[in-house]
C-alpha cells in the first residue's frame, strides 16, 4: 500500500531528528519512494514554542494502517518523544496522512488525517510530491485542498546540507568558496 506520512520536529536538532526517523522507517522495511523538501513551519494551535521542521514522505509498505501506526509510535517512543500538550513541542511526530484510498475511523486511528485540509504545514510538502493525490473523503486533489486551505500560517521551504543537517543560509555557506586566482608575477 502507498502511504503519505507527515514528519515534524521542533526540539533538539529537528533536521537530524527527521533524518533519523527516515532511517528508522526504512529499517522497518518501509520503502521511501519520495520525500519532500524540508519546510520551516509556524506552530499552529500552540504558538509559544519553536517553529517546526516538517516533511512528507511517500512510502510503500505491506503493513496495514494499524500496523503502520504501531510502527510510527514505536519509532517516536524510541526517539524519546514525551507527552506534550496538543500541538505542542516534540522531538518527532510521525502521522499517517493518507493510506492510498483507504478511510479508517476508529478511536485509535483516523485516516485521512483529521484536519489535513486545514493544515498547510502538511499540505505544502504533500503537494510538492503528490499534488494529484485525492483525499478519499473530500474527493479533492491535494493541490485543490492547498489552494482552498483557510490556513494562513507561514511555511518556508529550506535547504539542508545532507550530511550535517545544517540549514544553508544565514551563517552557513550554501556553496563552496570561490577558488583564488593565482597571482601574476
Amino acid at each position: 500500500m502507498i502511504y503519505h506520512l507527515g514528519l515534524g520536529s521542533n526540539l533538539g536538532s529537528p533536521a537530524i531528528n527527521l533524518e533519523r526517523a527516515r532511517r528508522l522507517l526504512a529499517s522497518e522495511g518501509i520503502v521511501i519512494l519520495r520525500a519532500s523538501a524540508l519546510y520551516r513551519t509556524e506552530p499552529v494551535g500552540f504558538a509559544d514554542q519553536p517553529w517546526f521542521l516538517n516533511q512528507v514522505l511517500e512510502v510503500e509498505s505491506e503493513l496495514s494502517p494499524w500496523e503502520m501506526l504501531k510502527t510510527a509510535k514505536a519509532i517516536e517512543k524510541g526517539m524519546k518523544r514525551r507527552a506534550a500538550p496538543p500541538n505542542g513541542p516534540r522531538v518527532i511526530d510521525i502521522d499517517i496522512l493518507l493510506a492510498g484510498p483507504a478511510v479508517v475511523r476508529s478511536p485509535s486511528l483516523s485516516v485521512p488525517h483529521p484536519r489535513l485540509e486545514e493544515r498547510n504545514f502538511v499540505l505544502v510538502p504533500l503537494a510538492e510530491i503528490a499534488a494529484g493525490a485525492v483525499h478519499p473523503v473530500l474527493k479533492a486533489s491535494i493541490a485543490d485542498l492547498l489552494r482552498l486551505s483557510p490556513d494562513r500560517s507561514r511555511v518556508e521551504k529550506i535547504e539542508v546540507r545532507a550530511k550535517t543537517g545544517r540549514r544553508a543560509g544565514r551563517g552557513a555557506r550554501s556553496s563552496p568558496p570561490a577558488k583564488k586566482r593565482p597571482r601574476s608575477g
